[in-house]
């Protein structure tokens, strides 16, 4: 397994100065947070010219880009320049939000298996984030969305399953089917805290994942609007030093 940090963890900054604050942090690989207002990487601007942000990504940065994650589903046009886009900067990833919270299952069935077309076409691995407010906060959900689209997995955020409503509930059923993992310090009442303040068991996620041999990304995610007074950079450097103790 290896570690990478999401540009989501540094909010509205500009790309150059996520990337150098990366580089300053001793990351070397990057998952890309795509959102149209909230994030440098816009949607729309990469897929609408894929070819101008990789010469613009290559004369920015030597960090590694490893994934994208996705705020919000662009429609399936976008979807697939991504999926080029990805494919021209040897990215394998892509996670996508599940449908929220009443969505009918059948309906978010006919979406997923388009955008896993997409992406099989792309050689791009689709995965739902596990999230509370989506069809994914419960775990059970979660894994009859994968059986249902075969081939879709899941970008496990274990935060979101300790402080939703099925927080109760184990959630180790969704570890066969997880493609990629989001990672922070949680409590069972707060989805962030200060890392090793938190109630989050590394040892164990990573153990789970050693068992259905998974050899892909552990991807730092902060929120930045739940830093608080934290001091953001001690707390991506705290985590990495952790995780790589670990691995």
């Amino acid at each position: 397994m290896y570690i990478a940090a999401s540009t989501h963890s540094l909010g509205a900054l500009s790309f150059d100065e996520i990337c150098e604050q990366f580089v300053d942090l001793e990351y070397d690989k990057i998952e890309l947070w795509l959102s149209e207002d909230k994030s440098p990487f816009k949607p729309s601007e990469l897929g609408g010219n894929p070819e101008r942000f990789v010469t613009l990504y290559r004369e920015t940065t030597r960090l590694t880009p490893v994934a994208f994650h996705l705020e919000t589903d662009p429609g399936a046009e976008c979807f697939a320049n991504l999926c080029r886009l990805g494919k021209m900067m040897r990215i394998t990833q892509i996670t996508l939000p599940a449908g929220v919270l009443g969505t009918p299952f059948n309906e978010e069935i006919d979406r997923l298996r388009s955008r896993l077309g997409i992406a099989n076409a792309g050689g791009m691995r689709l995965s739902l984030k596990t999230e509370t407010g989506h069809l994914t906060e419960d775990p059970q959900t979660a894994v009859e969305l994968c059986q249902a689209v075969p081939g879709l997995g899941l970008t496990l955020d274990v935060s979101h399953y300790m402080v939703g409503k099925y927080a109760h509930l184990s959630h180790d059923a969704v570890y066969p089917y997880v493609y990629h993992v989001h990672l922070r310090d949680s409590t069972s009442k707060q989805l962030q805290v200060p890392v090793g303040l938190g109630e989050i068991d590394y040892s164990r996620i990573i153990a789970q994942l050693d068992r259905i041999n998974h050899c892909r990304m552990l991807s730092v995610e902060f929120v930045p609007e739940l830093y608080g007074d934290a001091d953001r950079h001690l707390e991506l450097r705290k985590i990495r030093m952790l995780l790589e103790t670990l691995l």
